[in-house]
């Protein structure tokens, strides 16, 4: 029990110097601008998100503001984010909280679960960021540092795995304050000093109690991980399509689309997964956002 103590000591104490000024950090974020953060965040650098989430919160400050507009201006407005289903996701919350809860992002777990692409790790991440929850919050970040901390391994697990949830649960201060504040200085370690590539274990304020640095840093040996490709991939395709439509003020044709994505067979397959996915709607030919 002592030695869980002594490290979240070094590690809080560690945030308390260290942390990012980040704006859905500040006391002034509403739980809707935390909820906004998260979906955002998913599988996007913190530089990419910063300008599109700061221009959404001043057009979009609630739920209900959101709820008010067609889906499709969130995906106008969610630009190269990347992955804009997110967008989509982001709408179908905000109607919920805004039908459902009277136009405030809940506080409770279930609730928070329940809502429309809010899986536990948003759900834990919401409850304990937004409200100071006790909850383990299990990002890649968080289960990197915990995997290199705890296992001397390189990597955590492709998936998070009981074993994992419960350990972290385990580790997590009694207190709900603290442990909120443990849960966010876990992951600030693995985005600044326990990084995946290069990680400056050198200045980790926990590196006498790393189980993979007293190893020797063995390297990963799991199944192989590879980077997701992007030059010529039906992802790429999405994103062009997408993109032209977006940026037009009304319905683009199939010929215009045409001259952004010349192969043919990928492009009709692109368009009528976008189509499929409710990122574009088709009328009489044309495609405009919904």
């Amino acid at each position: 029990m002592d030695d869980r103590h002594d490290l979240v000591d070094a590690l809080v104490g560690w945030y308390a110097d260290h942390a990012r000024d980040l704006p859905w950090r500040r006391p002034e974020a509403s739980p809707w601008a935390v909820l906004v953060s998260e979906l955002m965040l998913q599988q996007t650098p913190v530089s990419r998100v910063l300008p599109v989430y700061e221009a959404w919160l001043e057009r979009w400050p609630t739920p209900e503001a959101l709820a008010a507009e067609p889906a499709g201006e969130a995906v106008r407005a969610w630009g190269r984010l990347g992955y804009p289903r997110r967008a989509l996701r982001l709408h179908a919350a905000a109607q919920a909280v805004t039908e459902q809860h009277g136009g405030r992002v809940p506080a409770d777990l279930e609730l928070l679960r329940a809502l429309p692409g809010v899986g536990d790790y948003t759900a834990a991440a919401v409850a304990v960021f937004a409200f100071g929850r006790r909850h383990a919050v299990l990002d890649t970040n968080v289960r990197r540092v915990l995997a290199r901390l705890l296992d001397g391994q390189e990597l955590p697990p492709a998936h998070v795995t009981r074993a994992e949830r419960t350990r972290a649960e385990g580790l997590l201060p009694d207190d709900e304050a603290t442990a909120a504040t443990w849960s966010i200085a876990l992951m600030e370690l693995g985005a600044l000093r326990c990084r995946a590539a290069q990680p400056r274990c050198d200045e980790c304020p926990v590196r006498d109690r790393c189980a993979w640095r007293a190893a020797g840093y063995p390297e990963y040996v799991g199944p192989p991980r590879r980077a997701q490709a992007w030059a010529g991939t039906d992802r790429q395709c999405r994103g062009r399509l997408l993109a032209v439509v977006r940026e037009a003020e009304g319905s683009v044709s199939r010929r215009r689309l045409a001259e952004t994505w010349s192969e043919g067979e990928q492009r009709e397959r692109c368009l009528a997964s976008l189509v499929d996915d409710g990122l574009l709607v088709e009328d009489e030919g044309r495609l405009r956002l919904p």
